[in-house]
């Protein structure tokens, strides 16, 4: 595990900025920010078992501020970030929302990465008029009025996944997953996308959160002799996975195996090695080549190191910052609910090329990529889709 992985940090923001509404002017609703600043909410896991995955993602945000702050801001105010840690646990989160949002006045909030951390969220924005940006992919079957989600859902990169494996590399397949509703509902995404290709599952197993023993599994995995791995393990459990399957001889070279929650920088926590010659299906990876996206992973190294890695859900968070700006100038506002009306159909050019705000659904209209990793962490593209994939959250089950 990197370096990085295994530190914690988090910023304090101690005091609250009160804004002062001229002779005449209507008050911001719910909003204090000082004359040249608007505070933007940055909430995700520091510590505990999803730090691995998703602690890295307020570095991405903190670069998209940076880089706006130094181009002028927005609206002429500079963005102030406020950074809590959720801490890897759904109640958390929602208590540190209701700081954002009710005593920060925080514009915005970017933040969560598990859809159980998101769905804490919701009643939380729907009561102090909220907006959150969640940049992680997800299993769709959401539609919230107070929430964009700038990653894939599911149909975006699911059935993109499994069709390329069955095209590809086979036509048996075993489903492992955490076992929470991502998992689940990817699952059964899944399964129609698998018997359309005229291929079958032989097998199907979920994990708890955190799990580090899968030797069960694996041994369920090794008698159903199956041809491809379609995996949605998550967090910390897949240095433990990873490890246990190459040990079990599941080194992708016989069985592939193909996450679609495994990036650039949970492969530090893995291990280069554990993770070479395994599948993944996302948007971004750093290894992409387009002038956007060698801007983005210099300014991203020059900030943090040489040696950190970029994977998709930092570059969502990344791009997740730069759509809020885009609502907000559009909008000519920083209130939620004017933002939210302008943001329709908004398009950003972004490191991993265009993506564009769904015109009804809050999703984003954009590419996926298949890539294979490689011994020093990073992907070989083997597969990109030839359009931007519109969103379909509410696909039939």
């Amino acid at each position: 595990m990197s370096e990085y992985n295994r530190r914690r940090f988090l910023q304090h923001s101690g005091s609250m900025v009160l804004l002062s509404a001229a002779s005449g002017m209507a008050a911001l609703p719910r909003q204090a920010f000082a004359q040249d600043t608007v505070k933007l909410g940055l909430l995700h896991s520091l510590s505990g078992t999803i730090a691995i995955a998703e602690a890295s993602l307020v570095d991405a945000e903190k670069l998209a501020i940076e880089e706006i702050n130094a181009a002028g801001g927005v609206m002429g105010r500079k963005i102030e970030p406020v950074v809590e840690d959720g801490a890897s646990e759904n109640a958390v989160f929602a208590e540190k929302a209701r700081k954002l949002l009710d005593r920060d006045k925080v514009a915005a909030i970017v933040g969560c990465y598990t859809s159980a951390s998101r769905k804490a969220l919701l009643p939380v924005l729907s009561r102090s008029k909220g907006l959150l940006y969640y940049p992680t992919y997800y299993e769709g079957q959401e539609q919230d009025a107070r929430v964009f989600y700038p990653s894939q859902e599911a149909t975006q990169s699911v059935i993109a996944a499994v069709e390329w494996m069955a095209r590809e590399k086979g036509k048996t397949f075993f489903l492992v997953g955490s076992d929470y509703i991502y998992p689940r509902t990817c699952n059964k995404i899944a399964k129609p996308a698998i018997a359309h290709m005229g291929a079958k599952v032989v097998g199907e197993e979920y994990a708890p959160l955190g799990h580090t023993e899968f030797s069960s599994i694996i041994n369920k995995i090794k008698a159903a002799k199956p041809e491809c791995i379609y995996s949605t393990v998550v967090g910390g459990s897949n240095v433990a996975f990873y490890k246990q399957l190459r040990a079990a001889g599941l080194d992708g070279t016989r069985v592939v195996l193909l996450s679609t929650v495994v990036s650039e920088n949970e492969i530090e926590g893995i291990g280069k090695d554990n993770a070479a010659g395994y599948y993944a299906c996302m948007g971004y990876f750093q290894s992409l080549q387009n002038p956007a996206n060698e801007k983005f992973v210099k300014a991203f190294k020059a900030k943090y190191g040489q040696d950190r890695v970029i994977g998709d859900p930092m570059e969502v968070a990344y791009n997740s910052v730069h759509l809020w700006k885009l609502g907000v100038e559009k909008a000519g506002s920083f209130d939620p609910d004017k933002v939210i009306a302008a943001s329709a159909g908004l398009t950003l050019e972004a490191p991993e090329g265009t993506v564009r705000v769904h015109e009804k659904n809050h999703h984003v209209w954009k590419k996926v990529r298949v890539g294979r990793a490689r011994p020093d962490g990073q992907f070989d593209i083997v597969w990109e889709s030839a359009d931007l994939i519109e969103p379909n959250p509410f696909p039939k089950l």
